[in-house]
């Protein structure tokens, strides 16, 4: 914790800024955890100062018990209907204490008075640009920045991640072992979260794609599962983030349902397959995403194929670069982005058909490491038959 603020603290000062605003809401919004150790629920805004200990005003009234244990070297006081307008009405009341909140622009403490700069992280809404431009003499928008100091880990962040990919791997070990024809999608999730709940995980995301191989009408799988029951002959392809302390793995496979896979699906699999071995070929420091998409094109649209979910992104702290997207595949066309060893992305290939009627998906979270990468996850690859 004390290298996250140092570091936060540096980025402040180099642009000239005394004091910031670190924003989430309704669970979203990676800072504030990553400074504090609150997982932010319905609302939470933090008032950061180098030097002076942080408040934090959280919502609703009733998390704020939870959050001060969670949190214990911030302040943390009630939000009341908003954080977000209690964080303002801290810096607008500025009386000289650190009871009201941050004090005054550098030159002037305690005074009255606008701030000189105010940097901002996370998803403000717009409905406060009024307030803080009145606020400050200048608000600096500071998520890339902040992301940046994200993207190589620690050794305490990887440690926690192997932890999460560890229970990802549990969870898609329980579905291959429960899914069978008759089973709902939602009892696919049940099995999912079966697997890590007990032993202290949490629910990141577990996406489900399923469909008859023999009629497709899926390419990539669902953020909310459906009402249709498993069938034998179909494809299920799942997307598993399980968190340990707030930081999740990622395991990506198909099964097949009681039958073989089709010729078509088997193919999908195979360039699948492919492409994630020409990607991670090419993992390693000082290799760029560039480098990544051209590799990755060479297998997929040689093929005939494309993607539709994103080829390759950085993950642990939130969904980070490089995002290569389907655009940037069939482009050839990658955002500017060199690798370095401690980040950890995840490789997807979500290899679907032209008519976007048949896909499957396979890969996972990996590390960058000095001499490659290292998978955090242990379930085998490969196109695999279950429930009979």
């Amino acid at each position: 914790m004390a290298r996250r603020r140092a570091a936060l603290a540096e980025l402040l000062a180099g642009q000239g800024i005394g004091h910031a605003l670190v924003y989430g809401f309704d669970r979203s919004g990676s800072a504030v955890p990553w400074l504090t150790g609150w997982p932010v629920t319905r609302e939470a805004a933090l008032l950061f100062t180098p030097g002076e200990r942080d408040v934090m005003y959280v919502c609703f009234d009733n998390h704020v018990p939870n959050a001060r244990r969670l949190a214990p070297d911030a302040d943390v006081r009630p939000g009341g209907h908003s954080a977000l307008d209690a964080a303002l009405d801290a810096i607008a009341s500025r009386d000289g204490g650190r009871s009201a909140g941050p004090p005054g622009s550098p030159g002037q403490p305690g005074q009255p008075g606008r701030l000189g700069r105010l940097g901002v992280i996370g998803p403000v809404p717009a409905r406060a640009s009024a307030r803080l431009a009145a606020l400050a003499g200048e608000v600096v928008f500071l998520d890339r920045d902040y992301t940046r100091l994200r993207l190589v880990k620690s050794a305490e962040e990887i440690a926690w991640l192997r932890r999460g990919a560890a229970m990802s791997d549990d969870a898609v070990a329980a579905l291959a072992d429960a899914a069978r024809p008759g089973m709902t999608e939602a009892e696919c999730c049940a099995s999912l979260e079966s697997a890590y709940i007990a032993a202290g995980g949490l629910t990141h995301i577990h996406y489900l794609g399923v469909t008859a191989m023999a009629r497709p009408d899926l390419c990539v799988p669902a953020q909310w599962p459906s009402a249709r029951r498993l069938s034998a002959g179909d494809a299920l392809s799942c997307e598993v983030s399980a968190s340990y302390q707030g930081y999740p793995g990622q395991l990506l496979r198909t099964f097949t349902i009681a039958a073989p896979p089709t010729p078509l699906y088997r193919d999908l699999h195979g360039v699948a397959e492919a492409a994630f071995d020409a990607v991670a070929a090419r993992l390693r420091p000082g290799a760029t995403a560039h480098d990544l998409a051209t590799a990755a094109a060479d297998v997929i649209l040689r093929a005939g194929y494309t993607i539709y979910d994103d080829l390759v992104h950085g993950y642990g702290g939130g969904y980070l670069p490089p995002v290569i997207t389907r655009a940037g595949l069939e482009s050839r066309q990658a955002p500017d982005f060199t690798f370095a060893a401690g980040m950890t992305v995840v490789i997807q290939p979500n290899v679907i058909t032209p008519d976007e009627r048949a896909g499957v998906q396979t890969g996972e979270l990996v590390l960058v490491t000095d001499g490659g990468w290292e998978p955090l996850h242990s379930f085998p690859r490969g196109l695999a038959r279950i429930g009979g």
